[in-house]
C-alpha cells in the first residue's frame, strides 16, 4: 500500500456498524436504495465535523474524507452483500466480477459543491449488467432528502413514489443541465458543439452534479441534458433514471470526443444533431 493510501485508510471512521446495519438479504433495488441514503447521511456527517479537501486534477476536482469513508462503505457492504459482483468506484475502489455484474459507485457526487457548503450533490449508484447495459440506478440527495430510483425495466420513482414519464418536448422548451469546464471554452472541439446545442434552448443551468441533473430530467426539473466525456459513475446512475422515466438518452463520438445526452426524446435528436452539425 502506497504512503497515500495507507493515510486515506488510516483517515477512515470506524464502519463496522454501518457495514453490519445493511440486510444482505435485500433485493437489488432496495439494497441500492439503503446504500445511497447511508453513505449521503456518513457524507453529510462528516462534513459536519470539518473536512478539508485534497487537489485530484484541478481547483474544482477535489476528494475529501467524506468522499473515501463513503465509498469504502458502499465497497465494503457491497463485498458482504453481493461477494461474486464487481465494482468501480469513483475514489479508486475496484473488484474484477464473478457474476458478470458490476456495481458503479460515485460516493460524493458534486464534490466541489459539497466541500464548499452547497447543497447539489447526492450519493450515487448503478447496478451494470454483464452486458454492460444499467439495470438500475439510485441517487440520494441528502439536503433535500430525496431518493430516486429506477432503470429500464423499473419504473422510476422519487421517495418510492412513481414519477410522471418524461414528457416529449423540443429543445427550444427545455431548461437544459450541462457543464463545460473554463479551460475548455478556449478549446475548438469542445466550444463550439456546446454552443451549438445551448443556442436551441430555453435556458442553461450548470450546477455540479451530473446524477442530480439525471434524476431532475427524470423528475421533469430538466428537459434535457449533454456533457463531454462523461465518466461512468457521473453517467450509469442518472441514465438509468433517465430511462426508467421513458426518456431517450444517446452516445456519441464528435471531433474526438464522446458525448453523452439524456431527456426529452425529440430534444435529445435536436441537440444530437446540432451537436454533430457544429
Amino acid at each position: 500500500m502506497s504512503e497515500t493510501s495507507a493515510r486515506a485508510a488510516d483517515d477512515l471512521p470506524d464502519l463496522s456498524d454501518l457495514v453490519q446495519g445493511v440486510d444482505p438479504g435485500l433485493p437489488d433495488a432496495d439494497l441500492a436504495v439503503a446504500l445511497v441514503q447511508r453513505a449521503g447521511r456518513l457524507a453529510a456527517d462528516l462534513r459536519a465535523g470539518g473536512l478539508e479537501a485534497e487537489r485530484k486534477t484541478s481547483v474544482s476536482d477535489i476528494v475529501t474524507a467524506a468522499d473515501r469513508a463513503a465509498e469504502a462503505f458502499v465497497t465494503r457492504a457491497l463485498a458482504r452483500a453481493r461477494p461474486d459482483d464487481g465494482l468501480v468506484g469513483e475514489e479508486g475502489a475496484s473488484r474484477a466480477s464473478r457474476s458478470g455484474r458490476t456495481w458503479v459507485v460515485d460516493p460524493v457526487d458534486g464534490t466541489y459543491n459539497f466541500y464548499s457548503g452547497a447543497g447539489y450533490w447526492c450519493s450515487a449508484l448503478a447496478l451494470r449488467g454483464a452486458d454492460g447495459a444499467a439495470v438500475l440506478g439510485a441517487v440520494h440527495q441528502p439536503v433535500s432528502g430525496e431518493t430516486w430510483l429506477g432503470g429500464p425495466d423499473l419504473p422510476t420513482t422519487l421517495d418510492g413514489r412513481p414519477v410522471d414519464r418524461v414528457e416529449d418536448r423540443p429543445a427550444a422548451h427545455c431548461g437544459f443541465g450541462t457543464y463545460l469546464h473554463p479551460t475548455a471554452i478556449h478549446r475548438d472541439d469542445l466550444r463550439e458543439p456546446w454552443l451549438a446545442m445551448t443556442s436551441r434552448v430555453a435556458t442553461v443551468r450548470m450546477l455540479g452534479s451530473s446524477s442530480v441533473d439525471l434524476a431532475s430530467v427524470a423528475t421533469g426539473r430538466l428537459g434535457v441534458w449533454a456533457q463531454h466525456s462523461v465518466l461512468d459513475w457521473d453517467w450509469y446512475p442518472g441514465h438509468a433514471l433517465v430511462l426508467g422515466a421513458g426518456g431517450r438518452t444517446h452516445v456519441l463520438e464528435h471531433r474526438g470526443r464522446r458525448w453523452h445526452l439524456a431527456g426529452s426524446p425529440t430534444a435529445v435528436e435536436e441537440l444530437s444533431a446540432a451537436l454533430t452539425s457544429s
